[in-house]
């Protein structure tokens, strides 16, 4: 045999999930190409659930926490949409 057959090249299909949690309930929040883009929304959304903490409080609505892990692109949801920053619409989480 003197073909040399080529493969394709591995493809890295892992991607970087901002997650959203309430108790046991987690959500991805959003989900980004790098880690740093992914820490960074992960700050951002961390500065506003402090700016909002006493109006949260005070409507008995959850705080929710952010953590940031690594994802596969297989395993994102096929229906999966951003959750806001704060992690809830219309008083539900999402």
């Amino acid at each position: 045999m003197s073909d040399i057959i080529r493969l394709p090249a591995p493809r890295d299909d892992t991607l970087w999930a901002v997650v959203a949690s309430l108790g046991k309930t987690d959500r991805i929040a959003e989900i980004y190409p790098n880690r740093s883009a992914a820490l960074a929304d992960r700050q951002w959304r961390e500065q506003q659930v402090r700016a909002y903490t006493g109006f949260l409080r005070g409507s008995t609505q959850p705080v929710p926490r952010y953590s940031v892990a690594p994802i596969r692109r297989a395993d994102v949801p096929k229906a999966w949409r951003p959750l806001p920053a704060l992690g809830f619409l219309r008083g539900q989480f999402m």
